[in-house]
């Protein structure tokens, strides 16, 4: 059996976990979590990271941080994981989804404006597959309309726009350290901010709305209760599995990206023949193989496919039942517009085995049970 996933793993983990215990400092913020920090600020040039126990946690952070209260309305695709609306649900948010491209399965840039009343108060673009929304014209949304942005770049770790590291480029960008995710801490996250105003605040929200942080720097002779928060800091032991897998990240990317691009060319093929679609990646925007997805003609087909790799003893997944038809998504949100290509992505959308350390024997395997149930 080919399994859909892995986590990654480099076999440097035990001995770091074992020095975080010896360090007698196991709980938030110890030597690996600031070096975590450190790897993610100088990697994406964003002004302070700081790790979380979730994507999820971290997107919760980023709703507490751009004060989101009940009645305030949030754009975010229908075509994602129910974190990213649970996190401004919980804030007492309305949640208005949009339409995504069905090149690159992201929001549309073009139905933002559309979208957006005077009750709007962050837009929240998902990268998905570590592809780049178009970010540019988001942003500037952003600013002619006085609307925060904060990405959901849970699968984009190491992936860029133009450049520019994704989750860096909004006021608050938001990464997945999952075990499905490229590197992992089993469960954990980080959370990115741009802007130096937004760090202390930051990190009393994180210390359970205290200034311990300052405290321990020295800043102040004792800590208190001064904001909203909670306790998003992981264990250090968690962090020093995952700094184990930073330390090995362009290994890790390379090997990702070599499974991506053989699955490519195997399949281009079905693709020329318009058999199936296959991921389209944009000039300006460098991806990190977090998957790859073929999109068959029907859900009839792809519920056919999925069964016959099962039997195949190839692992396959599909994504994301659409949020605004979901009955809680229908209690807390509103789609804006029609639904053009999210509920046929759905439909349509398999996902392939990848994994670090994935073979070509196993790519060749799973292509090959692919080309057969074709002809």
């Amino acid at each position: 059996m080919i399994p859909f996933n892995k986590p990654p793993y480099v076999g440097t983990e035990p001995e770091y976990m074992m020095k975080a215990i010896s360090n007698r400092k196991i709980c938030g913020d110890g030597e690996f979590t600031k070096k975590c920090n450190t790897w993610i600020e100088e990697k994406t040039g964003t002004s302070k990271a700081l790790l979380t126990t979730s994507c999820t946690q971290a997107l919760e952070m980023a709703a507490l941080l751009t004060d989101i209260e009940p009645g305030d309305e949030v754009i975010m695709p229908s075509f994602t994981f129910v974190s990213t609306a649970n996190a401004f649900v919980m804030r007492g948010a309305r949640i208005v989804f949009v339409d995504i491209r069905p090149d690159t399965q992201n929001i549309d840039e073009k139905l933002i404006e559309n979208a957006i009343t005077d009750k709007t108060k962050a837009i929240v673009p998902v990268h998905y597959a570590g592809v780049g929304c178009e970010m540019d014209t988001i942003l500037e949304i952003g600013r002619k309309h006085g609307i925060r942005v904060v990405e959901d770049a849970a699968q984009g770790v190491m992936s860029t726009y133009k450049g520019r590291g994704l989750g860096s480029l909004g006021d608050f960008g938001c990464y997945s350290f999952h075990e499905t995710k490229n590197y992992s801490m089993g469960e954990g996250g980080a959370i990115l901010i741009r802007n130096e105003a937004d760090i202390e605040r930051a990190e009393i929200v994180r210390e359970k709305g205290t200034d311990r942080s300052r405290f321990l720097r020295g800043q102040v002779d004792k800590y208190t209760w001064v904001d909203c928060g909670s306790s998003y800091l992981p264990s250090d032991i968690n962090a020093a599995y995952l700094w184990a897998q930073l330390e090995e990240a362009d290994k890790i990317n390379q090997d990702r990206l070599a499974s991506w691009n053989m699955y490519y060319e195997r399949l281009k093929p079905l693709e020329e023949k318009g058999i199936l679609q296959l991921p389209y990646i944009p000039a300006e925007c460098e991806h990190n193989a977090h998957m790859f997805y073929i999109k068959t003609g029907s859900l009839e087909e792809r519920t056919a496919l999925t069964a016959y790799l099962k039997d195949a003893g190839v692992g396959s997944a599909f994504h994301y039942v659409p949020l605004h038809s979901a009955p809680a998504g229908e209690r807390f949100g509103v789609m804006a517009g029609e639904d053009r290509y999210t509920t046929n992505t759905y439909e349509r959308l398999l996902r392939l085995p990848m994994y670090y350390g994935l073979t070509e024997e196993e790519i060749e395997k799973a292509c090959n049970r692919i080309m057969e149930f074709y002809k």
